[in-house]
């Protein structure tokens, strides 16, 4: 089921948010996403975030602001299950334009955008990681 955030969610997304962000960025120090975790925690509750649930647990989310995809988060065993194109899906039917960075090296999160019919439309280094990230456009 996916269903708007609600403040008791704010533990399960942060730990999906972090361990995500660990397992998928191998290229990319522990601490960096470590040292983010509590501004995130702050800014979570400003942004336009689905979940999705299953049985009482958070199995995934997708943060948006203003149209800006900050990321979608699958927890590791419940991955290449259909849950992020449903995430996906459910922001297409409320947005006309969606746009996102990803990075370069984050070669499964590029094939999946790709895959949901988002163009790369500019390239450019993270000045805070120094990795290269893509930015991706999908329209209506």
């Amino acid at each position: 089921m996916i269903r708007a955030f609600e403040k008791h969610d704010i533990d399960s997304v942060m730990k999906l948010w972090l361990d995500t962000n660990i397992s998928a960025h191998s290229f990319i120090k522990s601490d960096y996403w470590q040292n983010n975790f509590d501004i995130v925690k702050r800014i979570i509750p400003d942004a336009t975030v689905f979940i999705y649930e299953q049985n009482g647990t958070v199995q995934g989310f997708i943060g948006i602001m203003d149209g800006y995809i900050a990321g979608i988060f699958i927890c590791e065993e419940m991955q290449s299950k259909g849950i992020g194109k449903q995430l996906l899906d459910y922001a297409k039917n409320k947005y006309d334009e969606l746009f996102l960075n990803v990075y370069k090296k984050n070669h499964r999160a590029v094939r999946f955008y790709e895959r949901e019919n988002f163009s790369i439309t500019a390239e450019r280094i993270d000045e805070n990681t120094g990795e290269v990230e893509y930015t991706m456009h999908w329209r209506k």
